[in-house]
């Protein structure tokens, strides 16, 4: 079966959205496109047939990705030509540039994603969409959890995690550290 994979940026302190909403809590660590970060997403992306995201996450990443390049962005290509679903019960059209349009679905998220993870095919990532990925996280539909810690204390914001009924246990799966200071974590639900 695929694997739904979330893979978040977030704070020292906790946070994966600044006290505005902003992200640029991270966008700024990455200075130049020789990070080693950007090889290892790069690779990761070759385990990736699907991208997941919501509504709001969509309108971020069509306003940079589809006129991205590789001179810059080592990922862009490869990332615009994964297929891309948009969970929406407002949009009607996901244009991705001179890219193919994303995937519109809408309804009750949590249904299509258990059935996507029954079709063949590679594993899906989920970007950001934190509400999206706060229910999913509730009906136990992640199968690992890719965060990448910044080192950036914002001072509030908006938190990935919210209170759970009970206590849930991850498993370490591995940690990397890259020349930006970020530290990739890695777990998976036991």
């Amino acid at each position: 079966m695929r694997k739904l994979i979330l893979e978040e940026w977030i704070s020292l302190d906790g946070y994966i959205a600044d006290k505005n909403g902003g992200l640029d809590f991270f966008t700024h660590l990455t200075p130049d496109q020789n990070t080693y970060s950007d090889n290892d997403q790069l690779k990761f992306l070759e385990e990736i047939d699907t991208i997941l995201l919501g509504r709001k996450t969509y309108e971020l990443f069509a306003a940079f990705w589809p006129d991205a390049t590789t001179d810059k962005e080592v990922i862009a290509d490869k990332l615009n030509t994964l297929k891309k679903i948009v969970f929406s019960n407002t949009l009607t059209h996901a244009p991705w540039g001179k890219w193919l349009d994303a995937e519109i679905m809408s309804g009750e998220a949590t249904h299509a994603i258990r059935e996507l993870k029954k079709l063949p095919g590679k594993n899906m990532v989920m970007w950001g969409s934190i509400s999206l990925a706060q229910t999913l996280m509730k009906e136990n539909l992640i199968d690992e959890y890719h965060l990448q810690l910044c080192p950036v204390l914002t001072g509030g914001g908006r938190t990935l995690f919210l209170q759970f009924s009970e206590q849930q246990n991850l498993q370490f799966i591995e940690t990397r550290m890259y020349n930006t200071g970020t530290v990739f974590l890695h777990y998976e639900p036991k």
